[in-house]
C-alpha cells in the first residue's frame, strides 16, 4: 500500500497533459501489484498464489517501465524515486520471498 501512496504522491506533480497517458498508467500499475498480493492470498492453493504474484511481478516491470519513462521525459529526478531494484528487492525481502524462490530475479 505503501508504493501506492508514493507513486500518487509522486504523480501529483506530473503536467495535466499526462492525466489520462502515464499517471493513469502508473497508478493503475501500483494499485494492481497490491490487488494482485492480495488476491492471491486470498486463493485456496500455493500454486493460485504464486500465479498471482507472477502477476504483480509484471506489475512492478510495468511500473518500473513507467518511472524510465518518466525520468527521460524530465516529470522526475533520479532522487525522487526508488530505483527498481529497490523495488523489487522490498518484494522479495518481505513475506513473498518463500513463495518466489524459483522466481528469476530481474536484472539490467
Amino acid at each position: 500500500m505503501e508504493l501506492v501512496r508514493q507513486i500518487y504522491e509522486l504523480t501529483k506533480s506530473y503536467p495535466q497533459s499526462e492525466n489520462y497517458g502515464l499517471i493513469n498508467q502508473m497508478r493503475r500499475a501500483a494499485i494492481s501489484i497490491s490487488a494482485n498480493i492480495s488476491e492471491g492470498a486470498a486463493r485456496n492453493t500455493k500454486k493460485e498464489f504464486i500465479q498471482f504474484l507472477h502477476m504483480a511481478q509484471g506489475s512492478l516491470s510495468e511500473l518500473d517501465t513507467h518511472l524510465e519513462i518518466s525520468l527521460a521525459l524530465g516529470y522526475v529526478k533520479e532522487k525522487m524515486i526508488k530505483t527498481p531494484h529497490t523495488l523489487r528487492f522490498t518484494l522479495y525481502a518481505s513475506h513473498l520471498t518463500p513463495y518466489t524462490s524459483h522466481f528469476t530475479p530481474y536484472t539490467k
